[in-house]
């Protein structure tokens, strides 16, 4: 695989939750660290995504916010 994003976090799926039109997937990309990610029902499904499937989680962003109250 060979993304121009810098940022693709290689984990492990660990909850697939699929509504009407959006899956929210979570990914473990390290021991008690994840990422969780909105995607479209189609794209879940057409990665076969299940729980314990290796993936990435590619993330293009050139800003990180970080807020307080």
């Amino acid at each position: 695989m060979q993304v121009s994003a810098r940022n693709a976090l290689k984990g492990t799926v660990k909850n697939v939750v699929v509504g009407s039109v959006n899956t929210e997937v979570t990914i473990e990309v390290a021991p008690g660290v994840e990422v969780t990610a909105i995607i479209t029902k189609s794209s879940a499904e057409n990665l076969k995504l299940a729980e314990g499937k290796e993936v990435y989680a590619v993330i293009k962003s050139s800003d990180v916010i970080i807020a307080v109250d």
